[in-house]
């Protein structure tokens, strides 16, 4: 059914797509080619909220080559959509410039598109194809489907560790762990996520302020507390300068006002409920989410099944059996009970060792 031109160029979208997933978000970072007699005569990728999708960012391109867009080929990875939101539908843009044919890597599941883009292209003589590369795409807009389809962010749980899994030592001493390399790569790690959740274990133990550094110009993630209790200092780093979501089951004006101070904003959470608070967050726009806590946060993310990956630095080093471990949760009374992971990818970070894993949802096999 397709080519290999076609994946060739599909490839080029989904890399547009993945360097716009952040800028792009809480929209999908789209990734658009257009192509004409065997050449490449314009490419585009989303821009922030309001602005360009990819499919017009792709239009201009070709104009400012000064290559006209009609009788061509647009490869997207994801369906053009049809609705006017902040923006027209780039389906009609599609069909005003002349376009041909149209290749989706996937339809769009959000309720206001789910094929009517295509639909909308079709009525108008224009040849569609949907599932070039469908695996890569949901790959790379994994944040948006996850928000749309789950109701929910895409979580990637982030630790660093020693070789016997050891986060810190018996006496709550963390730092460093890993070495520069690996710290830098966090970095990098937290500039893709547009939130990034602690507990108020580590927020009393490190004082962290979870901020993007040494990335010029990379947009700060929101700051996400879970203190159900109000057990952290108000005068932490983490709540200073705004662009925190402190959330808590307290429900007291008086006890709140201090972490409020400086711009922070409360978000009520009846019960430590996990599943509701990823809710919460969705709803505010988050596609995706990094958790960097402690044992305590780390553990009933994994009991409850809402990690989705889990990015591991092992630093070549022991600790020992006294000091903190990743994962807190009742001791297992059968091997067979154990968590499984999968494998994504491992790479060495400097002298530390990088794990991309992701938990086995279904387990039959031991």
């Amino acid at each position: 059914m397709f080519s290999s031109e076609d994946h060739q160029y599909m490839q080029q979208a989904l890399r547009l797509a993945e360097a716009a997933t952040r800028r792009a978000a809480p929209n999908p970072g789209v990734g658009c080619v257009l192509v004409r007699d065997g050449r490449l005569i314009g490419a585009g990728a989303t821009v922030r909220t309001g602005g360009d999708h990819a499919e017009i960012q792709a239009l201009k391109d070709c104009a400012a080559r000064g290559e006209s867009p009609a009788g061509a080929t647009a490869y997207v990875t994801l369906e053009p959509c049809s609705h006017h939101g902040r923006t027209p539908p780039c389906a009609e843009a599609l069909i005003r410039h002349g376009l041909t044919r149209v290749v989706a890597a996937m339809s769009d599941p959000y309720h206001e598109v789910a094929g009517r883009g295509l639909a909308m292209l079709r009525a108008a003589g224009i040849r569609t194809e949907c599932g070039l590369l469908e695996a890569e795409a949901r790959r790379v807009h994994r944040g948006f489907l996850s928000r749309v389809e789950r109701a929910r962010p895409w979580v990637t749980l982030k630790a660093a560790a020693t070789l016997d899994g050891k986060t810190a030592l018996q006496n709550g001493k963390s730092q460093w762990i890993t070495g520069p390399a690996a710290r830098s790569d966090v970095q990098r790690l937290r500039a893709f996520h547009d939130a990034i959740l602690t507990g108020s274990g580590t927020v009393r133990a490190d004082n962290p302020q979870l901020t993007v550094r040494e990335i010029p110009d990379a947009p700060q993630p929101l700051r996400v507390v879970l203190d159900s209790r109000l057990e952290t200092d108000p005068a932490s780093r983490i709540y200073q300068g705004g662009n925190t979501l402190l959330a808590t089951c307290v429900d007291d004006d008086g006890r709140l006002a201090p972490y409020l101070a400086d711009g922070a904003q409360a978000l009520p959470l009846p019960g430590r409920d996990l599943t509701a608070l990823l809710g919460e967050l969705a709803k505010r726009g988050v596609n995706h989410l990094m958790v960097e806590a402690g044992a305590g946060l780390n553990g009933a993310l994994m009991q409850a099944g809402l990690v989705d990956e889990i990015v591991l630095y092992l630093a070549p080093a022991l600790a020992g059996d006294a000091a903190r471990g990743l994962f807190a949760w009742p001791p297992l009374q059968d091997l067979a009970d154990k968590r499984r992971l999968t494998v994504d990818d491992v790479r060495m970070v400097g002298r530390d060792v990088r794990f991309c894993l992701r938990p086995v949802i279904a387990d039959s096999q031991q």
